[in-house]
């Protein structure tokens, strides 16, 4: 049996000297009834796959529409200068996490993570902090597993879905995700990594679901970028020591509490919000008109 809530997966790792990934590493085997290699293999595959996405991006890629496209190559750009206001693990984030959603809304092959729309901020971190630490594929695999765990829990006690939920179940339950994961390679325990996934999702509560034209490009692809950066500021805060107030799996109850009671028009069906602007409507009627003279 797998685990149904954070504190059980937290508490089958501590009792076993498990981290979540090597925890979720466990469980995947038994459960898919396969060895570890092959679980480890698979992953292994789904990583390569992510930093291709987010390598292409990089390129400069315009999507279909024609309404997003080039704002990862302009991160990259600006990347290079030596007076960028952060630091380079903070920003190669972001970067890796808007290339990585400027490839999908090009049409290219990505990994959901846990969705498409929220698809570059798992991979965007990892790929800075793989970078910033030397780490190698298969510790990265060790992350993802980690990641994994975080997103079963959500997934099964709330929603990942925009549609079901908004955006909050996407970049929320992504950024939750690599906050844990950041949080185990770095080293800590479970238990920090629970406070990660818990204080990440809680600074995305609330969060609407409004694409322009019902596509996923605008705000899609800059929110991966502020998801990429939410993950590390609740990974440094429980590091640190920070816990969050509210209990783990709470914080995972309210926010599906939340997407219940959000209308309609804020859950992706681009009736409201940002997609409900003028310019929102604008596109909405551009790409209709582009459509029917196809």
């Amino acid at each position: 049996m797998m685990f149904s809530s954070i504190k059980e997966l937290v508490e089958m790792a501590q009792k076993k000297n498990l981290s979540i990934g090597e925890m979720m590493l466990q469980k995947e085997t038994e459960n898919m009834e396969v060895s570890e290699q092959e679980v480890i293999d698979r992953m292994l595959a789904q990583w390569q796959v992510m930093k291709r996405a987010a390598h292409k991006g990089l390129e400069g890629l315009t999507s279909h529409s024609g309404m997003t496209g080039g704002d990862a190559k302009r991160l990259h750009d600006y990347l290079q200068k030596a007076d960028i206001l952060t630091d380079r693990t903070f920003l190669s984030a972001l970067t890796y996490a808007v290339a990585t959603n400027e490839t999908n809304a090009a049409m290219g092959v990505i990994c959901a993570t846990p969705t498409a729309g929220a698809c570059g901020v798992l991979p965007g971190v990892l790929m800075a902090l793989q970078e910033k630490m030397n780490l190698s594929d298969l510790e990265i695999v060790s992350g993802l597993l980690c990641a994994g765990a975080i997103g079963f829990v959500i997934a099964n006690n709330a929603f990942i879905s925009g549609a079901s939920g908004g955006c909050q179940a996407e970049i929320g339950s992504a950024s939750a995700m690599a906050a844990a994961a950041v949080v185990q390679l770095k080293g800590g325990t479970p238990h920090q990594a629970a406070h990660a996934m818990a204080m990440a999702l809680k600074n995305m509560l609330g969060l609407s679901c409004d694409p322009l034209a019902g596509l996923v490009e605008v705000p899609c692809v800059k929110r991966n970028a502020a998801g990429a950066s939410n993950a590390l500021t609740a990974a440094e805060m429980a590091l640190a020591g920070i816990e969050s107030y509210v209990p783990w799996d709470e914080v995972i109850d309210a926010m599906r509490r939340i997407g219940v009671f959000m209308p309609a028009s804020l859950r992706e069906t681009a009736m409201g919000g940002l997609a409900d602007t003028p310019t929102g409507r604008k596109w909405k009627e551009l790409l209709w008109q582009s459509a029917n003279e196809s």
